[in-house]
């Protein structure tokens, strides 16, 4: 199970030739235990959307 906590980054690879891989930093998580899902606030488009991980996205967690 993914489990991240605000200041974690989210990182979405793709396959898809005509995408690109997105960044995000965790604005806020609502589980205690960290589970999704997760406000996230993307470093591409300047917005935040509730964000659920899926099999193309990894944690980075950050050192604080």
């Amino acid at each position: 199970m993914v489990k991240a906590a605000a200041g974690d980054q989210v990182v979405v690879e793709t396959s898809h030739l005509m995408a690109h891989r997105r960044e995000g930093k965790i604005v806020e998580v609502h589980d205690p235990d960290g589970a999704p899902p997760y406000l996230v606030h993307w470093s591409d488009t300047d917005t935040e959307s509730l964000f659920f991980p899926g099999p193309d996205a990894h944690i980075v967690h950050s050192n604080s």
